[in-house]
């Protein structure tokens, strides 16, 4: 953009601090270097505290820690709780537990459009992968060890990054919560994360389908602005089908607000 917005990486995490190293390590080697660093840390122990002050009195931007208590997985809240911290226009959103490219910044600028909200991908890292990246601490990569169909995802390419941004796009809740990107006024609009939603699963794509009915178009950011996604086992999936209930009841009212959302820490913005 020939007016660059401030950018924020928003960073979620909850007690993996040997992956929030990476994650962070890379975040400090971006091309173009963000504006802030804001953690949205769901009730992580004393070591990822450590970690983050330890990277903060390192890092040539702010950094802010936003924690609350180990009460359960309770991500939307303390998402709501990290966005309402966040004091720049453009926030770029990924989880803890991937790297991103150094071009990452970069590539999202690119797409960075008044009344849109931007969807990239990741590549899934296998598990042997991820267990020697994290034995030598440090993110290397060989793309022989990139599982065959991820393989197009750590490609960049500036021209099919434009051709597909829009082509890509039409399935709304095709998309990563770990690599998303909106203008901060507009989740203020949908009132953030719908704070119902405190299981694993599917508060992105409401989120998604939220901003669509309120008129914020969606892009796909594809072949740019890569994330790794460090192997993990899967999360619980008990109280998926709560989740695709609300879903399925924001796409079929059009719903663009959720009654739990962000605008109770917004007190001083009203």
């Amino acid at each position: 953009m020939k007016n660059s917005p401030t950018v924020a990486f928003l960073i979620s995490t909850y007690n993996w601090p040997e992956a929030l190293r990476l994650c962070l390590a890379a975040v400090l080697r971006q091309t173009r270097m963000p504006d802030e660093i804001v953690i949205a840390d769901d009730g992580s122990g004393p070591q990822t505290r450590a970690l983050v002050e330890e990277t903060a009195a390192a890092s040539p931007v702010p950094l802010r820690h936003v924690w609350h208590e180990d009460r359960g997985f309770r991500k939307t809240i303390v998402l709501n709780k990290a966005i309402a911290a966040v004091e720049s226009d453009y926030i770029l959103q990924i989880d803890g537990d991937v790297v991103p490219d150094r071009h990452f910044v970069a590539d999202h600028l690119e797409l960075a459009e008044r009344g849109c909200f931007v969807c990239g991908s990741r590549v899934k890292l296998p598990e042997d992968v991820t267990r020697r990246i994290l034995a030598r601490g440090r993110f290397r990569i060989n793309p022989l060890e990139l599982p065959p169909s991820f393989v197009l995802n750590s490609f960049r390419s500036r021209l099919l990054r434009r051709f597909l941004a829009e082509r890509y796009a039409r399935k709304i809740d095709h998309l990563r919560g770990c690599n998303m990107a909106f203008w901060r006024n507009d989740l203020l609009r949908v009132n953030g994360y719908n704070e119902d939603l405190l299981q694993w699963g599917h508060e992105d794509g409401e989120l998604a389908f939220r901003l669509h009915f309120a008129g914020v178009r969606k892009k796909a950011l594809k072949m740019g602005g890569n994330v790794y996604h460090l192997y993990h086992p899967e999360s619980d999936r008990g109280n998926e089908q709560r989740h695709l209930d609300e879903l399925e009841r924001v796409k079929r009212e059009h719903l663009a607000w959720c009654e739990h959302g962000i605008d109770q820490y917004l007190k001083q913005e009203k």
